[in-house]
């Protein structure tokens, strides 16, 4: 062969190499919580190279002791996921994180109590013990809960409070039945774990928090402004920006497929954790878990904007209702400033208004 014809084929062959063979640029997301089927998408778009095919090497930190917040906010992690309330609350302290996709289009807490308890609508929460996770987490628990005229001891300047709080880490066997009347669970994960510890869905009386008016958005997308603002990321000679907006359009590709291929979703996942895959008693098979997991974060994805094509949007109507909640809660003092949330990322990744 010739010379110059070989330098010919050499470029050629370099023209035609995929996008995974280019220099990737390294970002780091920090999830919510551990590895599991609430974070299908993620893992679907690593394993089917939505990531790559967007130029870009996706790493997950693991879940430590810091908040994804805070592990954003310090530069440890480029992007997170969070929810709302923690996200709006970081805002107020001065935090400059940014909403930039939102995942759940529905919130998936619930309280649950056994049908023999008599329990049967939250008026009934009256002089009960009700199990709330600590860190933020009890809010939609004390949202609900004011909303029908109850107050908490989590109030300090209650003195008579109608319900007592019991705040516990997470597990519900630690305080369900038996120290708590009602117990806070994710449809996706705990309510899955009380039917393994021995009480089938058909004795257990399950609050939606949704249902009563208390939509709390969850699983959301967020990095800071200045990540954002950043125009050269890494090196990349991209802008933070645009690289949010790659991060966001893979992601949704997984969450896509994901939602549509959930026996495949499972087994992505379970490759990605260990013991957090597991569930309870009778339902401790991490592929069980993992499946019912599986389905009902389907539900929360396949939502609001979701079903209009518009996966990762955040609907204003919801967000106001979300900050209107809030601040009738004394959580938040004032309205977020504009700079909160910005469409800019989710419209440059789906190519839509």
């Amino acid at each position: 062969m010739k010379r110059s014809t070989l330098i010919l084929a050499t470029l050629l062959l370099a023209a035609a190499s995929p996008a995974s063979a280019q220099k990737l640029v390294p970002v780091k997301v920090q999830l919510k919580w551990f590895p599991q089927a609430q974070f299908a998408g993620f893992f679907v778009a690593q394993a089917k190279g939505y990531y790559k095919a967007e130029g870009l090497d996706v790493q997950f930190l693991p879940t430590g002791d810091q908040s994804p917040i805070q592990t954003v906010a310090t530069g440890t992690a480029d992007f997170g996921t969070t929810w709302i309330t923690d996200l709006l609350t970081a805002r107020q302290q001065g935090i400059p994180v940014v909403h930039i996709a939102q995942l759940f289009q529905k919130s998936g807490y619930t309280l649950v109590a056994l049908k023999s308890s008599g329990i049967k609508t939250p008026a009934d929460f009256k002089g009960k013990r009700v199990g709330v996770w600590p860190s933020g987490n009890e809010y939609p628990a004390v949202a609900l809960l004011k909303k029908y005229g109850l107050t908490t001891s989590l109030d300090s300047s209650v003195s008579n409070p109608s319900v007592q709080a019991v705040t516990y880490p997470f597990d519900p066997s630690i305080v369900f039945p038996d120290k708590v009347d009602l117990v806070s669970a994710m449809t996706y994960n705990e309510v899955d774990q009380i039917v393994g510890l021995g009480y089938p869905l058909d004795k257990l009386q399950i609050f939606n928090a949704s249902d009563y008016g208390i939509n709390l958005l969850e699983d959301l997308m967020f990095t800071t402004e200045r990540t954002l603002a950043n125009r050269n990321f890494k090196g990349s000679g991209m802008s933070g920006e645009d690289v949010a907006a790659k991060l966001v359009r893979a992601t949704i590709k997984g969450w896509n497929y994901a939602v549509k291929n959930q026996k495949e979703a499972v087994g992505i996942v379970l490759v990605n954790c260990g013991n957090t895959c597991k569930g309870s008693g009778t339902r401790s098979s991490a592929a069980s878990h993992q499946t019912w997991q599986m389905a009902e974060v389907a539900k929360l994805y396949n939502a609001g904007p979701t079903l209009g094509g518009r996966a990762g949007y955040l609907d204003p109507t919801t967000y106001k209702a979300n900050v209107t909640l809030l601040k009738s809660l004394g959580i938040l003092k004032a309205d977020p400033t504009p700079a909160a949330v910005t469409y800019r990322v989710w419209e440059k990744a789906t190519g839509k208004k």
